[in-house]
C-alpha cells in the first residue's frame, strides 16, 4: 500500500495520501519520477494531504517538494517528522 508520494528524487518532502498515519508507522512511499518506492517510520501524526520530512532538515535549509524550493525550515525537522507551518515558512516574505 502507498501512503505518501514523492514526486522527485530531489525532494526533501512526501506528501501523505491516506488517511490516519500515526507517529511509528511504517510507511510506503512512491517517488512518482523514477516508479520506486522507499520506506520510512514517521515520527509524529500525519493528516492527510499534508507533508513529512524524508531527511533530517536543518533549521535554515530549503525544502524541496515538486522538484522546487517550497521554502525554508524555520526549526529543525528530523526525517518522518511533519512538515507544516510551524516549521516551514515561505521565503517570499
Amino acid at each position: 500500500m502507498i501512503h505518501f508520494v514523492v514526486h522527485s528524487p530531489e525532494d526533501s518532502t512526501g506528501v501523505a495520501v491516506v488517511e490516519n498515519i500515526l507517529a511509528g508507522q511504517v510507511l510506503t512511499g512512491w517517488v512518482m519520477d523514477t516508479d520506486e518506492t522507499i520506506t520510512i517510520t514517521v515520527r509524529d501524526i500525519i493528516p492527510i494531504g499534508h507533508k513529512l520530512a524524508l531527511t533530517d532538515i536543518a533549521e535554515g535549509d530549503t525544502v524541496i517538494k515538486y522538484g522546487h524550493d517550497i521554502g525554508r525550515a524555520v526549526a529543525p525537522i528530523k526525517r518522518g517528522e511533519h512538515l507544516h507551518v510551524h516549521n516551514v515558512k515561505t521565503k517570499r516574505w
